[in-house]
């Protein structure tokens, strides 16, 4: 029997979403990356595509990194920034997607985890930590385990260094957020006048040349770091200050010339080493950590409880004991090409085909139709059908599932698969310029029962073609359906990915 000795971190940043296996000494086995997204529902199907990229029969648990307040005992997203998780039910739903015990905490605290073990915090036992990117974030650590207080300790980019300063999203003004962040600095830059695509490099030549100017953005920057810095270091007396995030390099060579304010408040003041990988290092150990049970050197909560076990256990034995039952997503809005992609795939897997329109419209003929808002509604209860549907197969069954999954909240679909017993799906997303599905749609209207929009309706779904995205919910398969449809291929990555 193989030794679960490994982890899957991953690390959400307001541009990329990273993940990596991670092994129980911290390192990177595998990693890839994908955009990140201000909606939280995107966010979460990318996340669970890149776990079931980066998964293996080694990899025990999974940790995350979430920028903003985390409850990391909880295992809950209090507020976030760019990418706020708070109202997703983040912890639980990827845990239900992977099969994994799952654990979060703030990103901060993955980083300092990671440096503590691989990286500029080696053999020290109390850090504080801010990380210096579009905002600032912070952590610190006693006795090499991460302080969280009641639930959030550690947000130091929310130290006060100008009471009368620039209003800050915490409800509070002069954070040293709104005056040390690399937001800050460009606000910084624009008042002196220069152009917003200097950067700080290019700062750092110039007052290396005896620009005043120069030396003025950057002592506006690095000044009220230094007061935080100082006002950590009263508070936490540590062994050492450390400088991350995208900025953090930059930041430490711009305190040279702002010194510590007082004698009774130093501390040595590094740059961290790991950069972008010290996110999904530290998420990564963490979610071993917590797997084996070491609270005490974590602090965070694994999420999984008898109450909440996956419904899609890792090996085959296992899979018996429970409901087995498997999904073929073909996704896409109206008249993607979606219908015609699922029957070829039923007719060459031999799997059986549930399509929404098929329930719907027996009865909108015999209803004799409606208006839009009762075939929304007819729509619905056709969804549910569907998954009603699957719930009664037998366990092990493969169904083709043809929808439009964005016409309702994911969090009804999610709700549908567990009901229905479903462990593991694949998504086919069909797609085609929204001209295109216009002129299809239009070729197609007198092919419609009433109740379904008409012409009315084309305006609409080319504005919809612009904003649709797929799931991302599991392996996805990307299908232009302007293009002759290579079912060959479909069907060969089909029984890789859905394996009977």
């Amino acid at each position: 029997m193989r030794q679960k000795s490994m982890a899957i971190g991953i690390d959400i940043g307001g541009t990329n979403l990273r993940a990596a296996r991670i092994s129980a000494t911290g390192e990177i086995l595998k990693r890839i990356s994908e955009k990140s997204a201000p909606d939280p529902e995107l966010v979460l199907g990318r996340i669970a595509d890149m776990v079931h990229q980066l998964d293996a029969p080694e990899v025990a648990a999974i940790g995350i990194g979430v920028p903003g307040r985390v409850d990391a005992r909880r295992g809950t997203v209090l507020s976030g920034g760019y990418v706020d998780l708070a109202s997703v039910a983040l912890a639980q739903r990827l845990e239900s997607m992977a099969g994994k015990p799952v654990i979060i905490d703030n990103d901060c605290n993955m980083a300092l985890t990671a440096e503590m073990a691989r990286g500029a915090a080696v053999g020290h036992d109390n850090i504080v930590m801010f990380t210096i990117g579009t905002g600032i974030g912070g952590a610190v650590a006693e006795a090499r385990r991460i302080v969280r207080g009641k639930a959030t300790a550690g947000q130091l980019g929310h130290i006060a260094v100008d009471l009368d300063g620039e209003a800050c999203k915490c409800g509070r003004r002069g954070c040293v957020e709104t005056t040390s962040s690399g937001t800050a600095l460009g606000r910084h830059i624009i008042s002196a006048g220069l152009g917003p695509e200097v950067t700080v490099d290019q700062l750092f030549a110039r007052d290396a040349a005896g620009d005043a100017l120069a030396r003025g953005i950057l002592d506006a920057w690095a000044r009220p770091l230094r007061a935080a810095i100082d006002t950590a270091v009263a508070m936490f007396n540590p062994d050492l200050v450390l400088l991350g995030g995208g900025l953090g390099g930059a930041a430490h060579r711009a305190l040279a010339n702002a010194p510590a304010l007082a004698p009774w408040y130093q501390a040595p003041v590094q740059p961290a080493l790991l950069g972008d990988d010290a996110g999904v290092i530290g998420a990564g150990l963490q979610a071993l950590a917590a797997e084996g049970a070491d609270t005490a050197t974590t602090g965070a909560r694994r999420v999984m409880t008898p109450a909440k076990t996956a419904p899609a256990p890792a090996s085959p034995s296992a899979r018996r004991a429970v409901p087995n039952r498997r999904a073929v997503l073909v996704n896409g809005i109206p008249a993607s090409g979606k219908s015609t992609v699922s029957r070829g795939i039923a007719k060459r897997m031999g799997w059986p085909l549930l399509a929404l329109d098929t329930i719907k419209n027996p009865f909108l003929e015999v209803l004799g139709g409606g208006d839009r808002e009762f075939n929304r509604t007819l729509g619905r209860a056709s969804y549910q059908a569907i998954w009603s549907l699957v719930g009664e197969a037998p366990s092990g069954s493969i169904f083709v599932v043809d929808a439009w999954f964005g016409f309702q909240p994911r969090q009804v679909l999610e709700d549908h698969l567990k009901r229905a017993g479903v462990v593991e799906t694949a998504e086919i997303w069909c797609h085609a310029p929204g001209e295109i599905l216009a002129e299809r749609y239009r070729a197609r209207l007198d092919q419609r029962l009433p109740g379904h929009p008409g012409a009315a309706y084309i305006p609409e779904l080319i504005e919809l073609a612009k904003r649709a995205e797929p799931l991302r919910r599991g392996p996805l398969c990307d299908v232009d359906t302007t293009q002759p449809i290579d079912f060959d291929a479909l069907t060969a990555w089909l029984r890789t990915t859905l394996p009977s």
